[in-house]
């Protein structure tokens, strides 16, 4: 089985659509995927995700299925300097890396800040909706892997957004969240590619095989929205500090 985890186009949030840049990217990434056979394609119910994944199904006349966990991930934590409630990727490195914690794929959600924020509760969410989709496909989570009770090759898209996706992956691959969200990076309309390996019958597991690939982008010369971004050095006013 393979998974594609699709972040939305360049986003504009006041209306949860896309930006002008986001639906060239939106365009360009529909001729990416409607040569693939895809057996399902699932949608996060925010309207950013719905808009870019609309060009992929009218390309290949086909429709998704809504998830309402598959939004993006939303449980606030408060700052440690200003105390105000933050999403956990907004967190700044010299205050979340001093938690021995996040770095665990178990503990991270045991630190106050996450307790507080009942994140674990939400990714619980995430994951036990995730399973389900992957059981109704054939896939039944057993631990630490996946019992291949109906193994094929089929292709599943979804269509959502970075913190979820980093979330799903946390589980699939056993890591934490935290290193995911503060250490990878995922332009808009950037594909996430995994598949699973079945070296001994009946027991699967899933490699991730691309991170963030944006190469639809480079490929007809849009550069990658900054979006996903925090500024490359602090005297660069002028890229995202906070």
């Amino acid at each position: 089985m393979k998974l594609l985890l699709i972040r939305h186009g360049d986003p504009d949030y006041e209306i949860d659509s896309l930006t002008e840049k986001g639906w060239r990217e939106a365009q360009l990434l529909a001729q990416r995927i409607e040569k693939l056979e895809v057996a399902a394609f699932y949608v996060s119910p925010l309207g950013r995700a719905k808009d870019t994944a609309s060009l992929t199904l009218k390309a290949m006349g086909r429709e998704a299925t809504e998830l309402p966990w598959l939004r993006e991930f939303h449980a606030p934590i408060p700052d440690d300097n200003t105390g105000e409630m933050r999403i956990p990727w907004d967190q700044l490195p010299g205050d979340w890396t001093q938690e021995e914690n996040n770095y665990d794929h178990v503990r991270w959600a045991h630190s106050m800040p996450m307790l507080y924020g009942h994140v674990w509760d939400e990714a619980k969410r995430v994951w036990d909706g995730f399973d389900e989709i992957l059981e109704q496909h054939g896939y039944v989570r057993q631990g630490h892997i996946y019992r291949a009770v109906n193994p094929n090759e089929d292709t599943l898209v979804f269509f959502c957004h970075f913190g979820v996706t980093c979330v799903i992956l946390s589980h699939l691959l056993g890591i934490s969240p935290m290193i995911l969200w503060h250490h990878f990076c995922a332009a808009p309309t950037s594909v996430t590619s995994l598949i699973t390996e079945e070296r001994r019958e009946g027991i699967a597991v899933f490699r991730m095989n691309t991170f963030g690939d944006t190469a639809h982008l480079y490929a007809n010369d849009e550069p990658p929205a900054f979006a996903a971004r925090f500024c490359e050095t602090y005297r660069n006013v002028e890229q995202r500090h906070d």
